[in-house]
């Protein structure tokens, strides 16, 4: 089995690339380094004693896409490519639609146009939108987003369900997943945004190493335990191992499958800023704002399909996660070298 990687350099994706070389499943990466530097294809490489090949390219290249699955041997495809950042979504809609979601058009014309109809999507929760109650269910109505980079999330999980309704000799995977954080157990692999951070454990390890002075929590008068956002936090590595489980899926039944990858769990923003100081010693300073636009209150999963179906699910706790991740931030405070 040959799995093409796109984003494969990304958080997410360098992560899951080290556990499918784990596997024993070969890969060949895709990015354009857009979000990521290239110095993290080393880093996978450092992990694993098996060669691979990466190619720079942009998913929107279709001349550029024909030629990698013309000169490797693909048989599926894990679809990470794209951009990510909801307030930047907000302030350029057409950017996010055309790289996230006419990237995607672009990538199953290849991808079919080369006889290769195995496809796991990386989409999110945000697809359940601001009107389902938690635990949320792959069954429940999704489409109630709040902005655009969720939007994109959702025009391509309808994309792919129509796909599949037009020909169901494709498989395709739709990973729905929640908050992931955490970093390899090693250290040398981690989350490195670039600009202010748009997620909560990056900003933490921020404040932590001294690169901001505090943390910004947005709200603490929401009906929950303490009064800020719960959410569900899942370990990178819980993650990536989710995506083994998807690729395998798909490798072997025709279908649509749709799976929340989630621990269950729902933490606070304050219940993550003490797991994070117990697990680093280090004192994470806050102050609380005003609440942001198309929050809510609580977003936890319903994991139990995927363990039902993938025989997958979350291993690793809470401290887990912020110890991994101060490991990494506390040995690489300026990210990957460029």
């Amino acid at each position: 089995m040959s799995v093409l990687v796109t984003g494969g350099a990304g958080y997410i994706g360098s992560h899951t690339c080290v556990e499918l070389i784990n596997a024993g499943i070969d890969i060949v990466i895709v990015d354009n380094f857009y979000n990521c530097k290239k110095s993290s294809i080393d880093r996978i490489r450092a992990l694993v004693d098996r060669d691979f090949k990466y190619y720079e390219c942009d998913i929107r290249d279709r001349e550029g896409m024909d030629r990698i699955f013309k000169a490797e041997k693909i048989d599926s495809v894990i679809h990470f490519a794209g951009l990510k950042a909801v307030g930047e979504s907000v302030e350029k809609p057409l950017e996010y639609f055309d790289n996230n979601v006419n990237g995607t058009l672009v990538l199953l014309d290849v991808m079919r146009n080369n006889g290769c109809k195995k496809i796991v999507f990386s989409s999110s929760a945000t697809v359940y939108g601001m009107n389902n109650i938690s635990p949320l269910t792959e069954d429940m109505a999704v489409g109630g987003v709040t902005n655009p980079y969720g939007r994109t999330k959702y025009m391509i999980e309808c994309i792919l369900q129509d796909l599949y309704a037009s020909d169901n000799s494709w498989s395709i995977c739709l990973l729905r997943y929640f908050n992931p954080i955490g970093a390899h157990k090693s250290g040398t692999m981690g989350e490195d945004p670039n600009g202010i951070p748009n997620n909560l454990m990056p900003f933490i390890t921020q404040v932590a190493i001294g690169k901001r002075d505090h943390l910004n929590v947005f709200g603490d008068d929401y009906d929950t335990h303490d009064g800020t956002g719960v959410r569900d936090y899942i370990h990178v590595v819980d993650l990536a191992l989710g995506h083994v489980k998807a690729v395998q899926k798909v490798e072997k039944d025709n279908g649509c499958f749709i799976y929340n990858l989630g621990t269950g769990i729902g933490y606070s923003v304050l219940d993550v800023v003490k797991a994070f100081e117990k697990a680093s010693g280090v004192t994470i300073p806050y102050e609380i704002q005003a609440r942001r636009a198309g929050d809510i209150a609580t977003c936890y999963s319903d994991p139990s399909k995927a363990l039902a179906e993938l025989n997958w699910k979350a291993e690793r706790g809470l401290e887990e996660m912020c110890e991994d991740s101060w490991r990494w931030q506390s040995q690489n405070p300026n990210g990957y070298p460029d």
